[in-house]
């Protein structure tokens, strides 16, 4: 199997660790009934608090993570749209089930490679940027950046649309990368040499790797 390094799950797993992070809510509430961007910010900042005084997360505790992301983040992200905007124009030709199948493996890949990551929080802050949104809008970004001690800051944006009251996100943007655009040409050069099927497997093996301790 082709390796995954085309992920480049070390280049981006420090800066996404607050991938999920931002949006670990105590209700449901906090991220209805606010702009996108005065939910991020808000839940961000409720979020560092909790991550700075738990000790198992820092302490590299993957499955509480892991819990925590199930639990509170998943419903404020659209995992289907992800994975087809990653897929691409392939997308289109894939049926009903391997849609399916696509979606959940992909899902339970970038659940398990940011929990891990989400136990690497080195005590980074958040500036938020400027926005300019209307009120009729419903596809936004939200732009924020991560500031890390020792490091140049890093731009990380957030590609957000609406359904219904709510807010989901479909795509973030660490350092002018798409998250959903980096992993397009590994997906697809997968589905040329072994078609979808190929690629739901490779990616259940990635999952099988990550679950198992290796990178």
């Amino acid at each position: 199997m082709q390796k995954m390094n085309l992920f480049r799950e070390n280049r981006m797993k420090s800066f996404l660790s607050l991938l999920f992070g931002l949006f670990l809510v105590t209700t449901a509430v906090l991220a209805q009934d606010r702009g996108p961007d005065a939910m991020v910010r808000q839940v961000t900042e409720d979020v560092l608090t909790v991550v700075r005084q738990d000790k198992d997360i820092q302490g590299g505790n993957t499955r509480k993570a892991m819990e925590l992301v199930e639990s509170k983040v998943l419903p404020y992200f659209n995992f289907q749209r992800m994975t087809s905007l990653a897929v691409g124009r392939d997308w289109r030709t894939a049926t009903p089930e391997q849609k399916k199948r696509l979606s959940e493996e992909f899902k339970t890949l970038l659940v398990r490679t940011y929990s891990n990551a989400l136990t690497s929080y080195k005590n980074q802050t958040v500036n938020y940027k400027p926005s300019k949104l209307q009120a009729s809008d419903t596809d936004v970004l939200v732009k924020t950046e991560i500031v890390q001690p020792g490091s140049k800051p890093v731009q990380l944006d957030y590609a957000l649309e609406k359904q219904g009251d709510s807010w989901k996100v479909y795509d973030v943007i660490v350092a002018g990368v798409s998250l959903v655009t980096n992993y397009r040409d590994t997906f697809n050069q997968e589905i040329r040499n072994n078609g979808i099927d190929g690629l739901i497997q490779m990616l259940v093996n990635r999952n099988k790797q990550l679950e198992t301790g290796k990178k």
